[in-house]
């Protein structure tokens, strides 16, 4: 059973990466929160790193390790200008009205939804993933992507390829409900599995 050799392969993996998609957004799954502390059970005792393009902040009220999370497309709970009259981002309830204190117009989600998107709330943490993933080459490195799609290909599915390919020790699974397809390049480094990834973790 493919569901079993991956937790097992979870437990002999050196370093864990994984892949949070759109199929992980929160509206329409009730049981989101469930199914990121399920997330945590199979990975606890792992050294890994998550990289999501969910811009819902659901995550953040997860109990995985928030160092371990980079995110990207932003996320709606962090709030900027949104005409970017500078580069301040407030934390949910910093700013109780929801405007601007240094122009007057209303905040927005820092997302790249915004008209301007704030890339600076995230790179710290895309910083702290790129020298974690310097120090997976040459170790046994599982790459699990779960529920990512075409939205925004150059965050997690092209370079997790690329990753997979670079390292002699690493193995991919793509997890997708509709585009679980894998390109020439990781053939015999990857495998694809045609499951919604919810209900994939959902079993495991």
């Amino acid at each position: 059973m493919i569901n079993e050799q991956i937790v097992e392969e979870i437990k002999a993996c050196e370093k864990l990466l994984i892949g949070i998609g759109e199929e992980w957004t929160a509206k329409g799954n009730e049981d989101i929160q469930q199914l990121y502390e399920k997330l945590q059970g199979l990975i606890q005792d792992k050294d890994y790193f998550i990289v999501t393009t969910v811009t819902d902040g659901e995550i953040r009220k997860s109990s995985l390790i928030q160092s371990r999370i980079v995110a990207p497309c932003g996320n709606v709970t962090w709030r900027q200008c949104s005409k970017s009259c500078k580069k301040d981002i407030w934390e949910p309830g910093e700013i109780p009205d929801d405007i601007c204190p240094h122009c007057g117009q209303p905040l927005t989600g820092n997302t790249i939804e915004a008209e301007d998107y704030i890339e600076e709330g995230y790179l710290p943490q895309w910083n702290a993933y790129t020298t974690w993933l310097t120090g997976t080459l040459n170790k046994r490195l599982l790459l699990l992507e779960l529920g990512v799609g075409f939205k925004t290909p150059t965050v997690i599915r092209w370079p997790f390829e690329k990753t997979a390919v670079m390292n002699k020790k690493a193995h991919l699974y793509r997890i997708h409900g509709n585009f679980a397809q894998l390109s020439e390049a990781v053939k015999g480094k990857a495998d694809s599995i045609s499951e919604n990834s919810l209900e994939f973790i959902r079993k495991l």
